[in-house]
């Protein structure tokens, strides 16, 4: 018997495509990538990357606490920026939302995402050692 769970809540935005928005394996939590939309209406939420920032980790939260986490919980975290120029902002907007010891992290310059954003994050969360 498998001991995977979809984890999906209406906090976060409906997958947009084939996927889940999580999948918890064991005490393992894996998230889809999170992009800036607005869960009620699937809009992004503005062509503002700090704020399409500060959405991706709310609908992040939204999912982590759907699985019984949080942020804090995250071990491992994937951004990808469509103009690495925004780093900055991304590594500001991250501060507000993570306390240390912060997960590890790789950042990833793309040509695009989905829906025209700016910014999409993937993490891995443990839980409950």
């Amino acid at each position: 018997m498998s001991n995977k769970a979809v984890i999906n809540t209406e906090k976060a935005p409906a997958a947009i495509g084939p996927y889940s928005q999580a999948i918890k394996a064991g005490n393992t939590v894996y998230i889809s990538g999170q992009i800036p939309l607005d869960p009620a209406t699937m809009e992004l939420v503005s062509d503002d990357f700090e704020t399409q920032a500060r959405q991706v980790f709310k609908n992040l939260s939204a999912v982590c606490e759907e699985a019984a986490g949080s942020l804090q919980d995250i071990v491992k975290i994937n951004l990808y920026l469509v103009d690495l120029d925004n780093f900055a902002i991304v590594n500001r907007v991250m501060e507000e939302f993570f306390a240390t010891p912060y997960p590890a992290r790789a950042a990833v310059g793309i040509k695009a995402l989905p829906k025209g954003s700016q910014f999409e994050a993937e993490a891995v969360m443990v839980i409950g050692d």
